[in-house]
């Protein structure tokens, strides 16, 4: 679903990260809240392209819009 995303176990402590890097996604992001701009990120890392921070947040944005049912709200259907 994600070509530029990977989890591994063996990387990043299994966190997604840039494929083919040890860059997490969670810092892409962070950096993009805080102000960094794509450019200035791509000059901060120079292996990354533009489709890798936009795939950052594509994938952020799909865990985002997860539905999540609190436990209690199932606890009350039984």
């Amino acid at each position: 679903m994600y070509d530029q995303i990977s989890i591994d176990p063996r990387v990043c402590h299994g966190q997604a990260c840039i494929k083919g890097t040890r860059i997490p996604v969670h810092q892409i992001v962070r950096m993009l809240a805080n102000g960094d701009t794509i450019e200035e990120l791509m000059e901060e890392y120079p292996s990354l392209e533009r489709e890798d921070i936009l795939a950052c947040l594509d994938y952020v944005a799909s865990l985002a819009e997860e539905q999540i049912t609190p436990i209690e709200a199932l606890a009350g259907a039984i």
